[in-house]
């Protein structure tokens, strides 16, 4: 079957390294894509977010499945374009991915269905959201609020003040760090204690498979200080949550989430991204996302032993339930290469030297996220988030070395990585 893929960042570059292994899969195209993927797949200059010039391509050239990577194109709506022209593809519609457009729009959900998050209070304007801070809304001046833009923002629209000075300077600074649009909307939050643990599901409308729980890393600086970015690295390991968590995960959270979409009239088809705290009280909701998340993508996939097209026709299908799923034992992990002056002004045209020598390790593939190819056949930087360097072992522990080996014959002017991948998380 041809295939599309429908973005052009390091997630999309492991997506199509899945679907690239995958026997039944005889064309692969990726649109835009990256310098990387068009190593293994044909590269089309359509951007993520033209929907209809994306729909357009894939009914001229009779693709047989489509997969989405990011949110954007999820959010206007691509594919309900795509179901109305009878074009197959895998991810929710628009009404499914308010869940992860809209903070209030999430946070309403999963109050109505009764589904454990932190306390919260929308406000329609920065000056209301500050007069919900002045009024004690989230207790006194000295306790933490988590401030989030109530639109797609790539994830640099949450803020966790440690005070309230700097919640007021997160609400009037919201507009210039996401823009405008997004930040319209204010989301303030009580700030939860525990570890943060992501954890995605396949899902077909009805049934779910999990994938392996796995750890981000959000912030730039090592000790997760600075600011947020996209995300600096993760792992997936099966300590990040034991059997009587995921159960309760499952019961309290997945079941009323897929029950509650059913039951407002957009079952949820696609990938499920559960961004988790686990508290003392339990796990509690931080974030939905709709799609594979990155660089979590890069850590999950490269454990998937089950042929991406199958679980996809499975998704399509309502199949869920009749395929096994398997996954390579052990662990992985992903550490992100980043441009100087990256999450504000990440600079580009920067010379990449030591690919070849970093992908001859045994259980590491590097992942193009922003690069772009020379006539000479080497790599420049193109972007904030330029690679992520992934590895597989059997325990965490050689897999981050192998990662942090492939790192080392990597290089760049203004490089900058956290070298603290894997470690503990504990918020507040």
């Amino acid at each position: 079957m041809d295939v599309l893929v429908i973005g052009s960042g390091g997630r999309e570059h492991a997506i199509c390294h899945s679907f690239s292994k995958s026997p039944k899969v005889k064309k692969l195209y990726c649109a835009p894509g990256n310098a990387g993927i068009a190593a293994i797949a044909e590269c089309v200059p359509i951007k993520a977010e033209d929907v209809d010039r994306q729909a357009d391509f894939a009914a001229a050239n009779s693709i047989d499945l489509t997969f989405v990577g990011g949110e954007t194109s999820l959010v206007l709506g691509i594919v309900d374009e795509f179901e109305d022209r009878q074009l197959r593809i895998v991810g929710p519609s628009k009404s499914a991915a308010r869940l992860e457009g809209s903070k209030a729009f999430a946070k309403d959900f999963m109050a109505a269905h009764s589904i454990p998050t932190a306390l919260y209070k929308t406000a329609s304007s920065p000056q209301e959201a500050v007069e919900f801070l002045e009024a004690g809304e989230f207790g006194d001046d000295m306790r933490p609020v988590v401030v989030k833009a109530d639109g797609l923002a790539a994830g640099k629209g949450v803020v966790v003040a440690r005070d309230r000075s700097e919640a007021f300077s997160a609400v009037k600074s919201m507009a210039d760090l996401v823009g405008s649009d997004a930040a319209e909307t204010i989301v303030l939050e009580e700030c939860l204690v525990g570890r943060e643990v992501s954890l995605l599901a396949f899902c077909d409308g009805k049934h779910f498979a999990l994938m392996p729980p796995t750890r981000d890393h959000k912030r730039i600086g090592e000790g997760d200080t600075g600011p947020n970015t996209g995300g600096m690295g993760t792992v997936t390991d099966a300590s990040l949550l034991n059997d009587k968590q995921t159960a309760e995960v499952i019961e309290t959270i997945i079941k009323p989430t897929l029950k509650g979409c059913s039951d407002e009239g957009f079952p949820f088809r696609g990938i499920l991204f559960l961004g988790l705290m686990m508290t003392a009280n339990g796990p509690k909701v931080l974030e939905y996302n709709v799609r594979f998340g990155d660089p979590e993508t890069q850590s999950i996939l490269v454990r998937l032993e089950t042929d991406l097209v199958d679980i996809c026709e499975a998704m399509l299908s309502g199949a869920l339930d009749q395929i096994d799923i398997k996954w390579l034992r052990g662990s992985s992990a992903t550490v992100v290469l980043a441009a100087k002056g990256y999450p504000q002004n990440p600079q580009k045209g920067d010379l990449i030297s030591g690919l070849d020598e970093a992908s001859k390790i045994e259980g590491v593939t590097i992942l193009h996220a922003g690069t772009t190819m020379c006539t000479d056949g080497t790599y420049v930087s193109s972007g904030g988030r330029v690679l992520g360097v992934t590895a597989v072992n059997d325990d965490l522990k050689t897999a981050l070395d192998k990662a942090y080996s492939a790192v080392e014959l990597i290089s760049w002017d203004g490089m900058q990585y956290r070298r603290d991948i894997g470690n503990e998380c504990v918020f507040f």
